[in-house]
């Protein structure tokens, strides 16, 4: 027992100091606005590495990765078989900077079940990966959720739709496999992988594979991902990470393939959205007759006053049955806007109304800046 002690924790010592080396990913960036990512997922050992390839566009500083130098949290003691779902679900009950000791080499842990945040234990929570770690859902469940409106999750403030915490950032990880098929028909059935409603949510250099939701409805939706009620408004940050990337690894659901939402900003940068498909049929209202759902192949936003910011990014070789090939962007009081810089939005395919650009469903008279794109 010593000697597997003593093996454990010179392995965790030089994980650490790997760790603090890398200072969260950061390179050093000379400007105090930005910071540039190293990526640990780009030469990954299975699947598409993270991020666009192409994408060079500046990283503002409070979308980067966060320091996990100092983990509160370290699941576990160096060896594959301690690091379990359970295990998993413990760490994120706590909160705080989330670490894995789990050995050297590529791990997948299966999910029995969500990770869940509680909003009374930590108000930053972040789960980093190190470039190793998939966290699965085997197909049968969903692998992370937040939500400050539940109850069950402990109700910190009388504004539960608009606080400022929990603030969970998922960096250097991949999340596969995940299912909330078996979650219901209405907003609940998101987030194939990840849902969130309430404080703030980022996710820097990771990657969503073959990740599901329930396929049908006319505005459920986000194959990977589905949030609501960010903070004051504030964008979800999405920063070089894959979703899909080939075929064979894209994901699905009702509506946006990949991401989707009501009433939230999104400022997506370096990413990479290929192969994903919203597979409902009769759109939002549903066509009578219809289930509805169907538009998004990567990216449905829905709501009011929002903006999409696509920074360099691909959107290409997504499916849908009714609108938006690449996105589907519906402000309902035309408040929200859409800018789109140094991107490319290609060779998506299906679906119909298509007034100003193609791949992108939105009213004709929705405010939209492009420049130094391709949209084709």
């Amino acid at each position: 027992m010593k000697i597997r002690s003593v093996q454990c924790s010179l392995q965790f010592a030089l994980i650490l100091t790997g760790l603090i080396a890398l200072s969260a990913c950061k390179k050093e960036d000379n400007n105090p606005d930005t910071t540039v990512v190293n990526n640990l997922l780009a030469n990954p050992e299975n699947g598409p590495a993270a991020g666009n390839p192409d994408g060079n566009s500046a990283i503002p500083r409070e979308a980067g990765p966060e320091d996990v130098s100092k983990p509160d949290v370290v699941i576990v003691d160096g060896s594959p078989d301690s690091c379990t779902c359970q295990a998993v679900k413990d760490a994120v009950a706590k909160g705080g900077k989330i670490v894995f000791n789990c050995g050297n080499q590529p791990l997948t842990i299966t999910m029995d079940g969500p990770a869940q945040i509680f909003n009374n234990a930590n108000p930053d929570v972040v789960i980093d990966g190190g470039g190793l770690i998939t966290l699965s859902g085997g197909g049968n469940n969903r692998i992370l959720y937040m939500n400050t409106c539940d109850q069950n999750l402990v109700w910190t403030t009388p504004t539960c739709d608009n606080q400022d915490h929990p603030r969970l950032t998922v960096q250097n990880i991949t999340f596969a496999n995940g299912n909330a098929i078996n979650e219901g028909q209405e907003r609940e059935g998101g987030g194939g992988a990840i849902w969130v409603r309430g404080g703030r949510f980022k996710a820097v250099n990771t990657r969503f594979f073959n990740n599901v939701c329930v396929g049908t409805g006319a505005d459920v939706g986000g194959g990977a991902i589905r949030v609501f009620s960010q903070y004051n408004g504030l964008p979800v940050y999405i920063v070089n990470s894959t979703f899909g990337g080939e075929d064979g690894y894209g994901n699905q659901g009702a509506n946006g393939g990949a991401l989707s939402s009501i009433g939230v900003s999104w400022t997506i940068i370096n990413s990479l959205f290929t192969h994903n498909k919203a597979i409902g049929n009769g759109g939002n209202p549903a066509q009578s007759g219809t289930p509805g759902g169907g538009s998004g192949g990567a990216i449905y936003n829905d709501g009011n006053t929002m903006t999409l910011t696509l920074l360099g990014t691909k959107i290409e070789n997504n499916e849908v049955v009714q609108h938006g090939s690449g996105i589907f962007f519906v402000t309902n009081n035309r408040t929200g806007n859409i800018v789109i810089d140094n991107s490319v939005i290609r060779n998506n395919t299906g679906g119909s109304w298509y007034p100003v650009y193609p791949n992108i469903s939105m009213h004709a008279d929705t405010k939209i800046e492009v420049t130094n794109s391709t949209i084709e």
